[in-house]
């Protein structure tokens, strides 16, 4: 039976790398998305050409019960999800002296609230008789907390609490683990020369790649033993004290 991903965030940057690499490993490929339509379209027909199968979808995970008909819609579809991954997130500045009610709910509905649906309506549609994973995109500060980008790195962090309760709830029939990306891709906000400045900080002098990342989800879901764990592709970035964080 070809088991189906459901990607996050799937039309862009991370979690277009991730859909392609589940479609060459022959899975079905459920792409979210919210505004990136002409995106999400386009690699849904680039994987269909290739006599594979993929589907878009659209919802706004910020809002509480999209989670829900994301998941239904999936599974009304294709069929049964095997897997989740939960990369979609948004990722906007602020400080403890300027955190407005806006930034909190957006980052903490979109990063953390919708994870957490995302996950509860999976585990209600995955059969009694299957397995699955629940693959979170975190984030290495979560290991490294800053004084910057508060309401994201709440989120984030406790998205990874989440990870370990929600593997202790789900085993032992569901896996959650999480990827803790540091510098992976230039930011719309940076220069090319500051993405290297960054990357350039981290303790192995260089940025992780998509690629890097989509063999640590094919590595988790293979290591059967693998539960509540999180993995750092980060550099070492979690590690050093000298790490240059994003900056404006």
């Amino acid at each position: 039976m070809t088991k189906t991903v459901l990607i996050t965030g799937g039309a862009k940057r991370i979690g277009k790398a991730i859909a392609i690499d589940f479609a060459k490993k022959k899975w079905n490929i459920a792409i979210h998305y919210n505004e990136s339509k002409d995106e999400a379209e386009k690699l849904a027909k680039e994987i269909n050409d290739k006599g594979l199968n993929a589907f878009s979808f659209q919802a706004d995970l910020s809002i509480g019960e999209e989670s829900k008909k994301l998941i239904y819609d999936v599974v009304n579809k294709i069929g049964n999800i095997n897997c989740l991954i939960n990369n979609a997130s948004i990722f906007e500045r602020d400080e403890v002296n300027n955190i407005s009610i806006e930034s909190w709910d957006s980052h903490i509905n979109s990063n953390l609230r919708s994870p957490v649906l995302l996950t509860k309506y999976f585990e209600k549609q995955l059969p009694q008789a299957l397995n699955g994973n629940i693959i979170n995109i975190v984030d290495q500060r979560v290991w490294n907390l800053t004084p910057h980008f508060v309401s994201y790195t709440l989120s984030k962090t406790g998205l990874w609490n989440f990870t370990q309760i929600s593997a202790l709830a789900l085993a032992p029939r569901i896996r959650v683990n999480a990827i803790g990306p540091g510098p992976i891709l230039p930011s719309s906000r940076q220069t090319l020369e500051e993405f290297k400045k960054q990357s350039m900080s981290t303790p192995l002098e260089k940025a992780s790649t998509v690629e890097e990342i989509c063999k640590a989800i094919q590595f988790i879901i293979s290591v059967e033993g693998m539960t509540g764990q999180m993995i750092a592709l980060d550099g070492g970035a979690h590690l050093s004290w000298k790490y240059e964080d994003f900056k404006e």
